[in-house]
């Protein structure tokens, strides 16, 4: 399955789906090793009611999955607005041709967007289900289907004129009852797994070496992450000297921070400005400030006086290499990638990127201070400036369910305001601004920022967030949350971990460990919560998110449970501050932004939260059996191996109750969304190939050389790597569907 999906990946899934998922001896592989299990069951007379519902539940889903491949009929049906009903639809491939039980008409489709923005909140197909001279109205949108004599019509696609509409068709009478009901079975014996008196977790849990760890840790960590940014930004009164030496010249902090609090939609999403400015300064500079300058003042700053700021160093080049190629400095300005006669630096090493598929490092670094001088240029030209809510009656306007939008002081949309004063004020309220300024007259341009601030509120609606979410916002915006928890977790749990393996059990340090790590989880907490508030949607959506969510669970679990496994304090702080440290890396997005239609649905925190679980788990087992092996090697004492080595195992069971549960709860999503349970996605095999792997450890019986400790670790520890295979294989290399997550 592994390289099935590198195939898939290099040949296309199409390929994989026919040549391998899709192939006869694939489904024979599946009944092989079905029977395999069942002749050793009954071989070895092993007929606990546990182990034979766990297994009989996987045969039953394996012939539901037969049944389905066999029996089911799935394609696509293409409807416009005002054609005649039509009673057939084709096939993916367009090679067969199926008939439906009724007739079918699209009475109208629509896209409903976030109110101002061009977000698509989601897409609705109205339909006309005629049958046997009798008409009733269906409606199918993302996340909800519509069933009608056993044939599912779920949302897929629709025409770019907004007038038509795909829907996808599945017609599974058999398949998916029984699918199900094997599902249903499987989660019963997952649960049953941990609760059976006889069963392998409930004697692990009364190991006396659970009680006997103990953990020795100091409050020790930089002093300087708990205030990353301490250095306030400059005031209106100082100065700030520019890199030739001369007075920089800079916009008031007040008038700044008043312009920080207006809204403008961003990223499809109306927030305050500070969150725009934030972006910018992080995305160019690296920072959350320039030379105690807040980021709404190295905006607005840039905007008025932009010959003196791009000879500011303020764009931040990692690549040495390209630093040296283009003898520059880590820090360097706009100018500096432009020669006197005006020409582009890297346009030699874009070309090259981009049409010659020369992607080096160096190569990559180029096209991302690209993109960094396009965002200066864009806004020059006032494009991400879009803070003008506008009223439009023109019926023109693809927004059917909001007459608002948001448009920058430059946009062609203004000249459809019939109030000329109000024209004037929107295209002059930056040159107003200005005005104010080079007089010295901060109070005017306070108040115009001001009067904006009452216009955005009068004319945006239902577009303009609730002041929770506001003050919400700027709460997360003013602390870099998992910057900070990422530096205390991590520097706790490496001293928590030292002092572990070379020092006896201290119970003041434990409680002050202890007390740390529950004032880490409360503010990892409020993170979550403040962009809860603010997305309007639960918080797990994207690669940050959950990378967030892992880390909240796994400071949860060692919070719950360190009085009984102390060793869980230590290895809660290392593996909290691990994923916080990993949410950080360039290619996880922090911006908050809305959901996508397709995963709108309250399966979604159901499904991630609890796979979610699964890998935070995981990762203790990971730590704890690496942890063994070094103690191992270091001849620690023996007691610490094995402690180590149980915790491990302790763990195994409930995280594969997590995963199985997870998996299928997200296949029962699919079936609901797509119309299939399992589609074979790069995503769902690894995920599959995770839980088969960490299942080999917890039978010890028919795998005999896993009772071994030393075996069990090594296998332990190397498992781990398909959980990140699983997440950031297929996330960064692979892709799929599920390569937002």
């Amino acid at each position: 399955m592994a390289a099935a999906t590198i195939f898939g990946h290099y040949k296309g899934e199409p390929f994989a789906q026919a040549n391998i998922y899709g192939a006869w001896w694939f489904s024979l592989l599946w009944a092989l090793l079905a029977a395999a299990g069942i002749m050793w069951i009954i071989k070895r007379k092993a007929l606990r009611p546990g182990l034979v519902a766990i297994h009989l539940s996987m045969v039953i889903i394996l012939a539901g999955a037969l049944i389905t491949h066999l029996t089911a009929k799935s394609g696509y049906l293409h409807l416009r607005e005002g054609e005649k009903a039509v009673d057939t639809f084709k096939s993916y491939d367009d090679s067969k041709t199926y008939q439906l039980p009724f007739k079918v008409e699209l009475k109208k489709f629509d896209i409903i967007y976030h109110q101002g923005t061009d977000a698509v909140n989601d897409y609705v197909s109205k339909l006309n289900i005629i049958d046997n001279g009798t008409m009733q109205e269906a409606q199918v949108s993302m996340n909800k289907i519509s069933s009608y004599h056993n044939v599912r019509l779920l949302q897929s696609s629709y025409d770019s004129d907004g007038k038509g509409t795909v829907l996808s068709v599945n017609i599974d009478p058999w398949g998916i009852g029984i699918t199900y009901l094997g599902y249903a079975l499987f989660f019963l014996s997952l649960i049953w797994m941990l609760i059976d008196p006889k069963g392998t977790f409930r004697k692990l849990l009364k190991s006396p070496l659970l009680k006997a760890a103990g953990m020795v840790c100091l409050m020790l960590f930089p002093a300087s992450a708990l205030n990353p940014a301490k250095a306030s930004a400059a005031s209106s009164a100082s100065e700030v000297k520019a890199a030739d030496g001369s007075t920089l010249m800079t916009v008031p902090k007040e008038t700044a921070d008043k312009f920080g609090q207006l809204l403008v939609n961003y990223n499809d999403r109306i927030c305050p400005v500070q969150t725009l400015a934030l972006d910018f300064l992080k995305k160019i500079n690296g920072s959350r400030s320039y030379k105690g300058l807040s980021p709404e003042q190295v905006m607005l700053s840039y905007i008025y006086y932009t010959e003196q700021w791009d000879n500011e160093p303020l764009i931040k080049v990692k690549n040495g290499a390209l630093r040296k190629q283009l003898q520059l400095k880590k820090y360097s300005t706009v100018a500096d990638f432009f020669t006197n006669a005006g020409g582009y630096r890297l346009a030699q090493m874009l070309t090259e990127y981009y049409n010659n598929n020369v992607n080096d490092a160096m190569h990559k670094e180029a096209a991302k201070i690209d993109e960094k001088l396009m965002l200066i240029m864009s806004l020059r030209q006032s494009e991400p400036l879009k803070l003008f809510p506008i009223i439009i009656n023109d019926r023109q306007h693809p927004h059917d369910y909001s007459n608002v939008v948001w448009a920058s002081p430059t946009d062609k949309k203004i000249g459809l305001i019939k109030n000329k004063d109000e024209q004037l004020f929107i295209r002059h309220f930056f040159p107003l601004i200005y005005e104010a300024l080079a007089n010295g007259n901060t109070a005017d341009a306070n108040m115009l920022m001001e009067k904006m601030g009452k216009y955005q509120r009068k004319q945006g609606g239902q577009s303009i967030p609730d002041d929770s979410q506001l003050t919400a916002e700027k709460i997360y915006n003013a602390v870099p949350f998992a910057t900070v928890l990422f530096m205390l977790n991590l520097t706790m749990g490496i001293i928590s971990l030292l002092l572990l393996l070379f020092y006896n059990e201290n119970k003041t340090a434990r409680i002050i460990a202890y007390a740390i790590m529950l004032l880490s989880f409360a503010a990892l907490t409020l993170a979550i919560a403040l962009r809860w508030i603010i997305g309007g949607t639960v918080p797990m959506s994207n690669g940050y998110e959950t990378m967030l969510l892992v880390a909240w669970i796994v400071m949860l679990t060692a919070l719950l449970f360190s009085h009984r496994i102390q060793l869980l304090l230590p290895f809660g702080f290392i593996i909290s501050g691990f994923f916080l440290l990993v949410s950080h890396i360039n290619q996880m997005d922090p911006q908050i932004s809305h959901i996508m239609p397709v995963l709108n649905s309250p399966l979604l925190s159901v499904h991630v939260s609890i796979i979610m679980a699964a890998y935070a788990l995981l990762s203790i087992t990971f730590l704890c059996s690496l942890s063994a092996l070094i103690c191992k090697i270091w001849k620690k004492t023996a007691v610490h191996e094995e402690r180590l080595t149980l915790t491990s195992r302790l763990f195994l069971f409930p995280s594969l109750t997590f995963l199985g549960i997870g998996i299928f709860t997200g296949a029962i999503w699919a079936n609901v969304s797509w119309g299939q349970y399992w589609s074979w996605d790069p995503k769902e095999v690894w995920a599959l190939i995770t839980m088969m792997v960490y299942a080999a450890a917890v039978h010890t019986t028919s795998l005999p050389a896993m009772r071994r400790p030393n075996f069990y670790n090594v296998y332990v520890a190397t498992a781990f790597l398909t959980i990140i295979m699983t997440y950031f294989g297929v996330n960064y290399i692979l892709g799929g569907m599920h390569s937002y997550a």
